[in-house]
């Protein structure tokens, strides 16, 4: 029975490189790909940069949803009450 060596330091630097990047399999459509790669287009930056975007987006929803019923409860609260430093503001 063969065991996996524990990653080390050296091992994990080859796998990630210095730019903290994996290499991954992807599946693309082969007319697209062979479109974006006569027109030069980088392949890998492309897909960082939009799946960077995606998750951003994605995360950011997550949070509205998550924290919906305070946001709520607030807007109510300040509909009903007006802000809570409103006699003080000056514009």
């Amino acid at each position: 029975m063969e065991m996996a060596m524990p990653a080390t330091r050296s091992t994990q630097r080859m796998r990630t490189g210095s730019s903290g990047k994996r290499a991954i399999n992807l599946s693309l459509s082969s007319d697209v790909l062979d479109a974006a790669k006569q027109l030069d287009i980088n392949i890998s930056q492309v897909c960082d940069t939009y799946l960077r975007e995606l998750v951003r987006r994605e995360q950011a929803r997550k949070w509205r949803e998550d924290h919906a019923e305070f946001i709520a409860a607030y807007n109510a609260t300040v509909e009903a009450e007006g802000l809570p430093l409103e006699a003080w503001r000056s514009f």
